[in-house]
């Protein structure tokens, strides 16, 4: 339960920006949209849209969604240099709630061997920078990159030169998840005693998972002091990723009673928030992932179940239904209709209306038709794969697959390209699935390497559906597929048709 005296932690999602920093997890303009509105209807309080001045795209999308996001703070990062300050803000002055970024690294070993410079021009550099944004905005944060391997006393007066030049937000980076709980924590304590001016402004922290200690660390620094912690959905984010949103928050949440802290995300939108982004980056969520993952509430040893049934909570900290899962896994069927999946979609954080009820209704037909029973994993893939499609350039007519030990497959291929169906009949490959590849680059004239392929269960049983995730590579750029059926085979071509429809869209094929 919630104390009267608790604090609000602010949370500073950076998933559009340092989440899609993790290799094969760029997204482009319609998918960042996506996700910031889930973001939007998670509550969180800061959205870091990305870094304007790395690309066009990233401009136009920090852009974009400065103009439509409302209720969350929209922020853009930027180096301690003019011109990615002055670009940061043509992208976030849109926004209802702008916020400018700046960092700059302080560390000795950034000092000596990127930045080249010593630390009275770092901090020069700083407090130029932070003057530039704080001109254009009342909404700045300032980041020492590097900080927790930074000298103490130096990043002291790093820190109060920047809050003195305009920052209302410093944030604390262990840049490279070198921290410890403790170190964390006496970081946070000494800036609160030595900093003369740190109480006008909010301490963050910002935490990599290198040692598997980001979300430990985030609690130490919010045990010490901290105001706002930087997390990611999933915890995805480069290397090993960073603090996981829904941990972090879940812990608050859970353990109030210690932290005398808690946050304003709705917390029954951390499973479709998650699963947004997993489907969208194809990076998935281990089954024992907490808060999130497909087992953090399964229970099959026979102690565990029987305590369970006589009290839930012998066994469970939090309720599933507090989390985003269904509270029970409600089984529809071919039988059930329009109202029974809207309120299961509901349920499972989804709201369908109109045209997008009917394409995922009739979805539904098809798969209840081919299963027993449809179950809510199988439900919340369905309405994924609609709020994800891509304009279909080609799609699957139909497919025939010969194949066995010490066998070159054999294959024939017919698919839809427009008003027309094109078929081809070829002997290639090392497997069906390879053969698949092959017969869909013979007709569609797209030739791609393929870098990564997985398939996995959505659900459980002899009918469920696999859901196969690619990564292709054309003409020097990454691309992903997604592709869902309780055919396997026709999964992979699916995914695959996916990933060239994506290609296609950009002018690739």
């Amino acid at each position: 339960m919630k104390n009267a005296d608790s604090r609000q932690i602010v949370i500073f999602d950076t998933t559009l920006r340092d989440g899609e920093q993790s290799p094969g997890a760029s997204m482009n303009l319609a998918e960042k949209m996506e996700v910031a509105g889930a973001l939007v209807e998670l509550g969180v309080d800061v959205i870091e849209a990305g870094f304007p001045i790395a690309s066009q795209g990233d401009f136009e999308a920090v852009r974009e969604i400065a103009r439509h996001v409302r209720g969350s703070v929209v922020c853009g990062l930027a180096r301690c240099r003019n011109s990615d300050i002055d670009r940061a803000w043509e992208a976030v002055q849109y926004a209802e709630q702008p916020r400018i970024h700046v960092f700059l690294a302080t560390s000795a070993i950034h000092r000596e061997h990127k930045l080249k410079m010593d630390k009275d021009e770092i901090i020069r550099r700083a407090v130029a920078g932070v003057q530039r944004a704080a001109g254009y905005c009342s909404n700045v944060e300032f980041s020492p990159e590097d900080a927790v391997r930074t000298e103490t006393d130096f990043l002291c007066k790093v820190v109060e030169a920047a809050i003195d030049a305009g920052a209302n937000t410093v944030n604390i980076p262990d840049t490279v998840g070198y921290a410890t709980p403790s170190h964390m924590e006496n970081v946070i304590q000494v800036l609160r005693d030595r900093v003369g001016n740190i109480e006008r402004a909010v301490i963050s922290i910002h935490c990599h998972n290198d040692l598997g200690l980001a979300v430990a660390n985030s609690l130490a620094a919010v045990e010490a002091g901290a105001g706002q912690v930087e997390c990611t959905i999933n915890g995805i984010g480069e290397r090993a990723g960073n603090c996981s949103l829904e941990e972090i928050v879940m812990t608050l949440r859970t353990r109030n009673d210690y932290y005398r802290a808690d946050t304003r995300i709705n917390s029954r939108r951390l499973v479709p928030a998650s699963r947004l982004v997993a489907g969208i980056t194809g990076i998935h969520v281990q089954r024992n992932k907490a808060v999130v993952g497909q087992n953090a509430f399964a229970h099959e040893a026979g102690i565990h179940q029987d305590g369970i049934l006589k009290e839930r909570t012998t066994y469970e900290i939090m309720r599933p239904e507090d989390v985003g899962f269904a509270k029970t896994d409600l089984v529809l069927g071919k039988h059930s209709g329009r109202a029974a999946l809207a309120d299961r979609a509901k349920a499972l954080g989804y709201d369908l209306f109109g045209k997008e009820l009917d394409t995922v209704f009739e979805n539904f037909k098809a798969l209840a038709d081919k299963k027993k029973e449809v179950y809510d994993g199988d439900i919340a893939v369905l309405i994924e794969q609609q709020a994800q499609a891509v304009a279909e350039k080609w799609s699957l007519k139909s497919y025939q697959v010969t194949s066995g030990t010490g066998l070159v497959p054999e294959i024939a291929l017919t698919l839809r390209h427009g008003d027309r169906e094109l078929t081809t009949k070829i002997a290639c490959g090392d497997g069906p699935v390879d053969a698949v590849l092959l017969a869909i680059e013979h007709l569609t004239g797209t030739v791609v390497d393929c870098k990564d392929f997985n398939v996995h269960s959505v659900t459980v049983g002899q009918d469920a559906q696999g859901e196969v995730m690619v990564q292709v590579e054309h003409d020097g750029r990454l691309y992903r597929g997604r592709g869902v059926s309780t055919d396997s085979l026709e999964a992979s071509a699916l995914a695959f048709l996916n990933a060239i429809n994506r290609i296609a869209a950009v002018g690739g094929g």
